[in-house]
């Protein structure tokens, strides 16, 4: 005979338990929220093949900077120079390179700007009193009566145009120091007053510096500055030391020569046209493939087509100038090439006609500062690349609450599932348990005949 009536009595209730739960809800989650963790994965993927792409484009961007005629620093690479200096009397600089002038520029230190320098005569402590009267510096009066040196020297410093210390000169000695605060002779201390002689700055010997101007000669033109630094035709020039004389015929001096530095130009341009061609070819391998992460082709493409429509646009003042006129040339391939030769021969015969095709002008802007602008758009808010990120991240936030939304609701269903399961297996209990008499029942009157 069967072991119960529609399975009761063997067992049912153990069946519907939360392994059976767990496997149910495993089955429906495979097609309620794992397509959505799929969509979120190719999103994470779609972001970093997206990352590359932008970082060749900020290569390119790196690439053309040197030919944007608004280049940070203001010299763009046909305003490259080099120079070759002699002599160590002075060190030379440029603030900015784009005013420096061509050619050799000589230079000879007659004298250095110093300061106005004074000591007083030593004493034994900083908290010694002064008490020599009054002390006149310039226009400046300080009562010394009651003060110390070290007193003295903060009234001194707190002035303007002066400053002042107090120097241990030995182990049991102190002096007070007074300086002007710039060199030349316009800052010369004039020191006066009771105090002046009875601290002994009215000593020759006690007069350690006298103010005075630098004297230099640059390119036989004589000048006389308060500091040890002029500028002249954009070339800084710091005095070291002063050069040795033969009466008045200098012996020694220093020099520099200026020229213009175009070696680096096809080196530049060259690393221009491997920016491009790498951008392109990232951007081709994923616009033109079925199975790139990239969701949106026509939005990288874009990139492409916006960067071509202004590399292979004219310029110059007359529209006249283009790449293809300066040994730029493509490949079967569409890959863009360099003839170095044509180009260097360019840079040699018309460096202006070559400026004018890159930097232009701000009325005509030329082709490496319009890119440049063009690469910068792309970044910034509404442009192309930007655009795409933002529509990324919406996206992935529709995608992330989608998912959690798709997970709760099913916790919920197969929550309420455990709690009907818990209520089916009560009942199939109960009646599994009543069924358990009837089959004794059953089972005697069987034995019994």
């Amino acid at each position: 005979m069967a072991d119960g009536i529609l399975g009761l009595g063997s067992g049912q209730a153990a069946s519907l338990n939360s392994e059976l739960i767990e496997k149910l809800k495993t089955a429906e989650r495979k097609s309620a929220v794992a397509p959505i963790e799929t969509k979120i994965t190719n999103i994470a993927t779609e972001k970093d093949t997206f990352a590359k792409i932008q970082t060749k484009v900020n290569e390119l961007l790196d690439a053309v900077k040197p030919f944007d005629l608004f280049v940070s620093g203001g010299v763009t690479a046909f305003e490259q120079k080099s120079a070759t200096t002699s002599g160590d009397s002075v060190t030379f600089d440029a603030a900015d390179v784009k005013s420096l002038k061509n050619g050799a520029t000589t230079v000879n230190i007659g004298k250095l700007a110093q300061k106005d320098v004074y000591q007083t005569e030593t004493f034994t402590s900083k908290d010694t009193i002064v008490g020599a009267g009054n002390l006149t510096i310039g226009e400046e009066t300080f009562d010394t009566n009651n003060k110390t040196y070290q007193q003295l020297a903060d009234e001194i410093t707190a002035k303007s145009g002066m400053n002042a210390s107090v120097e241990q000169v030995d182990k049991d000695s102190f002096r007070l120091v007074i300086k002007s605060e710039e060199s030349g002779t316009a800052n010369e201390l004039k020191i006066g007053g009771d105090a002046s002689s009875t601290l002994g700055l009215d000593l020759t010997e006690n007069h350690m510096l006298t103010a005075q101007d630098m004297e230099a000669t640059v390119d036989g033109v004589k000048y006389s500055v308060s500091t040890n630094t002029l500028t002249v035709d954009g070339l800084k020039i710091t005095a070291n030391k002063v050069d040795s004389k033969n009466g008045d015929v200098f012996t020694s001096g220093s020099s520099i020569n200026v020229v213009q530095d175009n070696t680096q130009l096809a080196t530049q341009m060259q690393n221009f046209v491997t920016k491009y061609n790498d951008l392109v070819a990232m951007v081709d391998s994923e616009a033109y493939n079925s199975d790139s992460s990239i969701q949106d082709k026509s939005s990288i493409r874009n990139i492409v087509s916006q960067i071509k429509d202004k590399l292979f646009g004219s310029y110059g003042a007359s529209n006249d100038k283009s790449v293809f006129n300066y040994g730029f040339e493509l490949d079967k391939s569409g890959s863009l090439l360099l003839d170095t030769t044509k180009f260097n021969v360019a840079v040699q015969k018309d460096p202006i006609g070559l400026k004018d095709l890159f930097v232009g002008t701000a009325e005509k802007k030329g082709l490496g500062t319009t890119l440049k602008e063009t690469l910068d758009d792309m970044r910034f808010s509404g442009g192309v690349l930007n655009l795409y990120e933002s529509s990324m991240s919406r996206r992935e936030t529709t995608l992330t609450a989608d998912k959690t939304k798709a997970e709760d609701a099913l916790n919920a269903k197969y929550a309420q599932l455990a709690l009907q399961f818990s209520a089916y297996g009560a009942i199939i209990n109960q009646m599994e348990s009543s069924f358990g008499g009837l089959k004794m029942l059953i089972n005697q009157s069987t034995s019994n005949n």
